[in-house]
C-alpha cells in the first residue's frame, strides 16, 4: 500500500505551512486526497515526489534541510539512497529516464557517469564511518535540468586529513580533491574520481557546485578555471548541484 503523509507531515517535508497546502489544493497546484470519514487531507508519497521533481525550488529546500538538520527528518523514499545498491539501482533508472527524455542525445551517459562518480564517492569514503545518518540524497528536476546529491558524511577535509594531516582548511582540501592524484589505496583515494568529474563538466555543457565544510568549488563548461568560494554555512558532508 502506498505510503501517505498527513497535511502537517507534508508541510514539514516541503517547508511550507499547512495553510499553503490547503491553498495549493484549492488551486490544484498540489491536490490532496481526503479521508472518507473525517475529510482530512493527506498526500501519497508518489504525489509529493512528482511535485518535488517538477519544482526544483522545493527539491533544493528539502535537500538542504535533510543535509543540515541535527536530527533525522522524513523525506520521500525516492530521494533517499540508504546504501550503494539502492543508489546504483536508481542511477540506472535515472539513465534510462535521461535517454528517453532525448534532450541530451548520446551525452546522457556523461551526465550519468558524473552523478555516479559523486554518489559512489560518498559511499566509498564514509563506509563504516557515517557520523549519524548513512546514505545520500539523490533528486533531480528534468524540467530545469538540475540534479542534487548530498550526504551527511565526514566531508572532504576530514577524509583527506587521514593521508594529508597537514591540511588545515576546506579550501585547500577541495582544491586538492579536484586537481591532485592523492593515492590509489582504497579507501583513501577520495578526490581521484573528482578529477574525472572536473574534466567532464568543463569539457561539456555542464555546471557543478560542490560544497563541503565552509568552502565550495564551482566548475563551468568551456572553462579551465577552478573557482573556490568561502561560505558561512557549514556543511559537514557534501552538497552537490549539477546542471546539464
Amino acid at each position: 500500500m502506498p505510503y501517505k503523509f498527513d497535511i502537517n507531515e507534508t508541510a514539514d517535508i516541503l517547508g511550507v505551512n499547512p495553510y499553503t497546502l490547503r491553498r495549493w489544493d484549492n488551486k490544484k497546484i498540489l491536490k490532496a486526497n481526503r479521508d472518507s470519514e473525517k475529510g482530512h487531507r493527506y498526500y501519497f508519497e508518489d504525489d509529493i515526489e512528482i511535485f518535488l521533481s517538477n519544482n526544483y525550488k522545493y527539491l533544493l529546500k528539502i535537500a538542504n534541510k535533510w543535509s543540515l538538520s541535527k536530527e533525522s527528518i522524513k523525506i520521500p523514499s525516492r530521494f533517499y539512497c540508504e546504501d550503494a545498491f539502492v543508489f546504483k539501482s536508481r542511477l540506472s533508472r535515472f539513465a534510462e529516464t535521461l535517454k528517453r527524455d532525448g534532450v541530451l542525445g548520446d551525452s546522457f551517459s556523461l551526465v550519468t557517469s558524473v552523478v555516479g562518480e559523486i554518489g559512489n564517492n560518498s559511499f566509498d569514503h564514509n563506509i563504516g564511518n557515517w557520523p549519524d545518518i548513512p546514505g545520500i540524497f539523490f533528486g533531480y528536476s528534468l524540467k530545469e535540468r538540475k540534479i542534487i546529491l548530498a550526504d551527511r558524511g565526514r566531508g572532504v577535509l576530514t577524509t583527506l586529513q587521514k593521508i594529508r594531516p597537514e591540511l588545515a582548511n576546506d579550501k585547500d582540501a577541495l582544491k586538492i580533491a579536484f586537481t591532485e592524484v592523492v593515492t590509489g589505496r582504497y579507501p583513501e583515494n577520495r578526490g581521484n574520481g573528482l578529477k574525472y568529474v572536473k574534466k567532464i563538466v568543463q569539457n561539456n555543457n555542464m555546471f557543478l557546485w560542490f560544497h563541503s565544510g565552509q568552502n565550495a568549488i564551482v566548475l563551468k563548461s568551456k572553462s579551465s578555471d577552478l573557482i573556490n568560494i568561502d561560505l558561512e554555512k557549514y556543511m559537514r558532508g557534501c552538497f552537490v548541484i549539477l546542471e546539464y
